[in-house]
């Protein structure tokens, strides 16, 4: 079997990152190479008990369907993420009070990156690899949904060429589309999948559901945010030739509020 040049640096360019730590940001999966995925507790979709303060992963998650690790450098901020980078997608990662992090992520076929930064971007760690006949069944169309403040609830609505509503009363479809997980807590994200998406037109919607207060060691609540800031992204055909990323900066001043962010046509 012939192996395209191309593929070879690439594998010899990543494969020392596959265990590196770098300046105290540790990325444990994914690893830096070739890799063949496996359909095995990749799962995607994860229970939710309210409230959710985080994304993370299932505990039989495959790792080739996980990115986790730790941030291990300072400074720390509770009150901050940090961010998590995925195949040029910025977005905020909520880290444990060890510093862990764990969430699920099933990739396309094809060259990948993942990168983690600590919450004032000091710190960093950058992996790439080859994901070459995936078990998984990876997604053509995504849509994430992230904000910049925390103890604030917003919520990703999207409705498929059927009439299909994906929201977090109902986060799965007949139709293959489905909404990871539905963070209340702040930053985010969700995101929505579909491995098989139907052709014809979508409308994303975020909404404002709430806004809360966090309190001190004391007592002491402090507000939440006045303005919201959320990042909606859309990937379509993704990890084909003709993927196309748009991301679409949208203020959300008020609990209650329902704006529709994008209509597109898939593919």
């Amino acid at each position: 079997m012939r192996v395209r040049l191309t593929e070879i640096a690439l594998f010899l360019a990543c494969l020392p990152l596959a265990a590196l730590a770098t300046d105290g940001v540790q990325i444990d999966t994914p690893v830096g190479g070739w890799r063949k995925g496996s359909d095995e507790g990749a799962h995607f979709m994860q229970e939710v008990n309210y409230p959710a303060s985080s994304v993370n992963s299932a505990a039989d998650q495959a790792n080739t369907a996980r990115i986790a690790g730790q941030i291990k450098s300072t400074p720390k901020d509770a009150n901050k993420p940090a961010r998590l980078i995925v195949n040029g997608i910025s977005m905020p990662l909520k880290v444990q009070e060890d510093g862990s992090f764990d969430r699920p992520f099933v990739f396309p076929s094809g060259s990948n990156s993942v990168e983690v930064r600590n919450v004032d971007g000091t710190a960093k760690h950058r992996v790439q690899f080859y994901n070459r006949g995936s078990g998984e069944t990876a997604a053509k169309l995504r849509v994430v949904l992230s904000w910049d403040s925390d103890n604030t609830d917003l919520d990703l609505h999207v409705v498929t060429p059927d009439g299909g509503h994906i929201w977090y009363g109902d986060r799965s479809a007949a139709n293959g589309g489905a909404l990871d997980v539905d963070v209340t807590t702040g930053y985010g994200p969700e995101m929505f999948a579909s491995p098989t998406p139907l052709a014809g037109e979508y409308l994303v919607y975020v909404n404002y559901f709430g806004g809360g207060s966090s309190s001190d060691e004391e007592g002491a609540e402090t507000p939440a945010q006045a303005l919201t800031t959320a990042q909606v992204t859309v990937i379509s055909q993704e990890g084909t030739a003709n993927e196309k990323q748009e991301s679409f900066i949208v203020p959300m001043r008020a609990t209650g509020e329902l704006t529709l962010v994008k209509r597109f046509s898939y593919p």
